[in-house]
């Protein structure tokens, strides 16, 4: 491009995007045919002079997503803007990973479910008649060893109801005492079946959290504040399904683990579609544990933590 076109190119540009004039009213106005003008707001946009932001907070960020899918081999990825409030944050992304199972296609049948703070956000995001008759299975053990409500319960009642479809709750604790309980609990027929049945869930949802002594597993009574550290002094980035892992995706802890009831994070990378839901700064090295270890296929966050993804990957 000469400079004449250049300037051409910018003037173009302004009349276009600044002025809302229509192809033909630019050609007249710079004495070039109309094509020439198509030609020149193109040629505008590919040097960079133009720079188009959609600023709804539902938009998506297009070229994140794709670098992600990219990087990490993922079969999707759904990235939107971060707001200057982390609550915001992480209701805009909550409410992505709602409108991404709403518009899978073929409909979701069978949906294995997880449970916390971010997954119950996804439940309430969810729209009335998101599915037709969807088979809602809790995928990790969710009662509570105190009074506070039980989350889990609610997260996977409420997607099912919405979806017109069934639960089916896995009436355990998330972690058990002692190792052997959890095996017998696991070997009972009424509990295995349930467990083979969220092993087949065509898709599964869930989230991960941080190494944080407001985690909902302290918050909910499975571990005290000494145990979180314990586990960050081991090298745990964060939990899945409520097992804590390390940034190369390993078992920090074999003896917390044993104790831990629920799907083994090899089913995750199994799963026909694993859609992790994961935002804020505190989740960026959990998140990046999961995406590089493939835990999930389907990736919902929002860009600050996919621009810090895609520079952890470069490193």
């Amino acid at each position: 491009m000469n400079g004449e076109d250049e300037l051409l190119a910018i003037r173009a540009a302004e009349l276009y995007f600044q002025d809302d004039k229509n192809q033909s009213e630019i050609a007249a106005r710079l004495g070039v045919t109309r094509w020439k003008v198509g030609r020149l707001l193109a040629q505008a946009k590919e040097r960079g002079f133009v720079r188009i932001e959609i600023v709804h907070p539902k938009a998506r960020r297009l070229p994140l997503e794709r670098e992600l899918q990219e990087l990490y081999g993922l079969a999707d990825a759904i990235v939107v803007p971060s707001s200057n409030n982390d609550a915001e944050t992480r209701i805009r992304v909550a409410e992505a990973a709602a409108d991404y199972l709403a518009t899978l296609r073929p409909r979701v049948r069978t949906l294995g479910v997880s449970w916390g703070r971010t997954l119950q956000q996804v439940a309430d995001a969810l729209p009335d008649g998101w599915a037709d008759g969807v088979d809602v299975v809790q995928v990790n053990g969710g009662v509570t060893v105190n009074r506070r409500v039980g989350m889990a319960s609610t997260t996977a009642t409420t997607i099912a109801s919405k979806g017109k479809g069934t639960v089916t709750l896995l009436p355990s604790p998330a972690i058990l005492e002692q190792a052997a309980t959890r095996e017998a609990i696991e070997s009972d027929r009424f509990v295995s079946t349930i467990l083979d049945k969220a092993r087949e869930a065509s898709t599964v949802v869930f989230s991960a959290g941080p190494v944080d002594t407001k985690s909902v597993l302290v918050s909910s009574g499975y571990l005290t504040a000494e145990d979180v550290r314990t586990l960050e002094r081991k090298g745990a980035v964060g939990d899945v399904l409520g097992r804590y892992i390390d940034a190369d995706g390993h078992i920090v802890d074999p003896a917390l683990d044993a104790r831990t009831l629920g799907l083994e994070l090899e089913t995750l990378s199994r799963a026909r579609t694993a859609v992790a839901v994961i935002s804020g700064r505190e989740k960026w090295p959990v998140c990046h544990a999961v995406v590089d270890n493939k835990f999930c296929s389907v990736l919902v966050t929002d860009d600050e933590c996919a621009n810090y993804l895609k520079e952890a990957r470069k490193r």
